[in-house]
């Protein structure tokens, strides 16, 4: 794909409508960058300018400061702010809760003022705005989908109907879990556990939410952190489910539905 990074854009004395912020697990992930894919095939499709950091684009440092690294979260946060703000960077899109939450609710203290967007909240815009037009008898047209509400972006920044609304979009059916919307159920990957090694206990979290999410009936999970789409992957391939039960994230939902 031929996507613009900021240092080509100032160099050309241009500046986008938008900085897409990839993310760790997007930039480096092999599942994570179909998503990647996904969200960038909209962009273009929806005629955004858009620029993305590439090389220059470091970790947020969320992991770090979760696991208990102050010291290294702050040195992460204030090279990323330097470049941000040296770019003049007022709106930032990503498609991880994880920096979204990061960016936009720890970062100003340092000094990172910027509108910060989910990539539902971006997406939600862009078919409100008419930018993106969903075709008609879509492939996801009448199917079941679960929502699983990631921690990040619902219980930590009250991002619950954006999802929704873009999931509608596709004519499915939406079926919601037990635990959902505040009350919501982990993945089991957040607050940095997707890097360290379980405590002990009866039940691994990523399969329990599984089975709340098989329990719908639905041939569809929908997600919208790629932490949460790699656990729930797990859980499903544990429950040998992979010939039945997909999990997509919500870009990857419209992508296929444009």
């Amino acid at each position: 794909m031929n996507v613009s990074t900021m240092a080509e854009m100032h160099a050309s004395g241009e500046k986008p409508e938008v900085l897409f912020w990839v993310g760790c697990a997007g930039s480096f992930d092999q599942r994570a960058q179909k998503i990647t894919r996904a969200f960038a095939d909209i962009l273009e499709k929806a005629g955004v300018r858009y620029a993305i950091l590439g090389k220059e684009e470091m970790c947020t440092g969320d992991p770090a400061r979760r696991a208990g690294n102050e010291f290294l979260f702050q040195m992460m946060a204030y090279q990323n702010i330097q470049l941000l703000n040296n770019y003049e960077i007022s709106k930032i899109v990503t498609a991880c809760p994880h920096c979204f939450n990061t960016l936009r609710n720890e970062y100003p203290e340092l000094g990172g003022k910027y509108e910060v967007l989910h990539h539902t909240e971006f997406l939600q815009n862009l078919l409100d705005e008419g930018r993106i037009k969903i075709k008609e008898g879509g492939c996801f047209k009448g199917k079941r989908i679960t929502y699983h509400d990631s921690c990040y972006l619902g219980r930590a920044n009250q991002v619950y109907e954006a999802p929704r609304k873009v999931l509608e979009a596709l004519d499915a059916e939406l079926v919601e879990m037990k635990r959902c919307r505040s009350k919501g159920f982990c993945c089991g990957a957040g607050g940095s556990q997707m890097f360290k090694e379980e405590e002990k206990g009866n039940t691994r979290v990523n399969l329990e939410r599984t089975d709340e999410a098989i329990s719908t009936g639905t041939a569809l999970i929908a997600s919208a952190c790629p932490f949460c789409n790699t656990m729930l992957t797990d859980g499903i391939k544990n429950r040998e489910k992979e010939e039945e039960i997909r999990v997509l994230d919500i870009a990857e939902l419209i992508a296929a539905s444009l």
